[in-house]
């Protein structure tokens, strides 16, 4: 399994990364922003995965959603927005624009194998 991990903070996707990799993921793909994303994503493919930062400079994690659910060559991968954002009205927002699940920072890696059904 392919991961791009999407965060602007360093720091929360070294702790991500770690929780990954305890998972036995260990090809991942970091960006900092959805710009950087999205050009990572397209050199990257295929990617299984997208751990989804919200709130980021440059491009935020639901415009940088928006735009990969628009373009058909990326439909089948799988985004879960990794958002400290846990008002419902915003978890709805995601999930209506493409997201495939939903999970508050800080999470640990069992709830992130929940979400991933592995």
């Amino acid at each position: 399994m392919k991961v791009l991990l999407v965060d602007d903070s360093a720091t929360m996707r070294r702790i991500q990364k770690t929780q990954i990799t305890s998972l036995g993921i260990t090809d991942i793909v970091e960006a900092g922003d959805g710009d950087d994303a999205f050009k990572k994503l397209k050199s990257a493919m295929p990617v299984d995965l997208i751990l989804l930062d919200w709130n980021m400079p440059v491009m935020d994690g639901l415009t940088f959603l928006k735009k990969i659910r628009g373009i058909a060559e990326y439909k089948d991968v799988k985004v879960i927005m990794c958002t400290s954002e846990s008002e419902k009205t915003r978890v709805i927002e995601a999930l209506k624009s493409g997201a495939n699940n939903y999970i508050v920072k800080p999470f640990t890696p069992d709830a992130l194998k929940e979400k991933l059904g592995i």
